[in-house]
C-alpha cells in the first residue's frame, strides 16, 4: 500500500465523516440534542453544539487540504 493510497483512504474516510457531522447539525441550533434527546456525553447543549462545530471544521479542513495534495499531485 503507497502513501497516495493511505491518503486516499483518510481523504474518503474524512469526507464521509464530514457529511454525517454536518447532517448531526440542526438548523435550530439543536445540534446533537436534537436527534432523541440531549446528549448524554456533554453537560450542556451548548458544549455539544461547542464541540461538534470543533470536529466538524477539523474535518473540513482536513478534507480541503488532502484534495488540494491529491489534485496537485504531489504525492507522485
Amino acid at each position: 500500500m503507497t502513501i497516495d493510497q493511505v491518503i486516499q483512504i483518510i481523504w474518503a474516510l474524512s469526507a464521509l465523516g464530514l457529511v454525517i457531522l454536518v447532517l448531526l447539525h440542526s438548523p435550530k441550533g439543536d445540534g446533537i440534542g436534537g436527534i432523541g434527546g440531549q446528549a448524554q456525553l456533554f453537560t450542556s447543549a451548548k458544549s455539544a453544539e461547542t464541540a461538534l462545530n470543533r470536529v466538524t471544521w477539523t474535518l473540513a479542513i482536513l478534507f480541503i487540504g488532502l484534495t488540494i495534495v491529491l489534485s496537485a499531485g504531489w504525492l507522485t
